[in-house]
């Protein structure tokens, strides 16, 4: 049986003031959902990854260190390692991400933001869970996009058994990043394409070349 672990994380905001400044008042112009998708056999191998960044850079344990707070010299390590990472596990761990140009979104799908939130994690994994038996699910669980009881993982079950013709068995399980290194790592992938469309600072997409292609929505 083919079994998938598939960790989420997301940066950027679901806010839509585009008439001031990023960060100086207004919202973000772009929102990425990032992906971290790891077979059952190297499944331990991403927290490895972490824990030597965290040891590298004396990171304190206790709290989570997120894309938004690392130095450039930190995110170009994690782009290195990580593109080591898939080098060595061929085939076992995937990076993926989709980004919206949050100011081509229309009205009136701006009005229900988790409506987007679903559509674009669709775009983003169905086709990888429908080649699964079984796939493994951890959003982060303080996004507030996925805290509506089983409206996610129910929009992702019905697409994956009636739009796919799949038979994969979809459990989504969501975890606080915090505690999770996965997910930790998927926020990092996250900001690589994040950064690269908002602050067009490419460095670290750029180690990553080989293994990580954004994917651009809305442009």
């Amino acid at each position: 049986m083919t079994k998938l672990f598939i960790y989420l994380d997301e940066s950027g905001d679901l806010g839509w003031k585009l008439d001031q400044p990023y960060r100086d008042g207004g919202s973000s112009r772009f929102l990425t959902i990032a992906a971290l998708i790891v077979s059952e056999n190297s499944v331990h191998a991403p927290a490895r990854v972490m824990r030597k960044l965290y040891d590298k850079f004396k990171w304190p344990t206790n709290r989570e260190k997120k894309w938004a707070r690392m130095e450039p010299e930190e995110r170009i390590e994690f782009a290195r390692l990580a593109a080591k990472l898939s080098a060595a596990n061929a085939g076992g761990i995937q990076y993926v991400s989709i980004t919206a140009r949050k100011c081509n979104v229309r009205d009136h799908i701006r009005r229900d933001p988790n409506k987007l939130y679903n559509y674009m994690i669709g775009l983003l994994l169905l086709d990888h869970m429908a080649r699964a038996d079984e796939v493994i699910f951890a959003p982060d669980d303080r996004s507030i996009k996925v805290r509506s009881g089983n409206s996610l993982n129910d929009y992702l079950q019905t697409k994956l058994w009636f739009d796919k013709q799949a038979t994969t068995v979809l459990k989504t399980v969501p975890c606080d990043s915090a505690t999770n290194l996965c997910v930790q790592f998927a926020d990092m992938i996250s900001g690589v394409a994040q950064s690269h469309y908002e602050d067009r600072n490419s460095e670290s997409l750029r180690t990553m070349a080989r293994c990580f292609r954004p994917f651009l929505i809305y442009n």
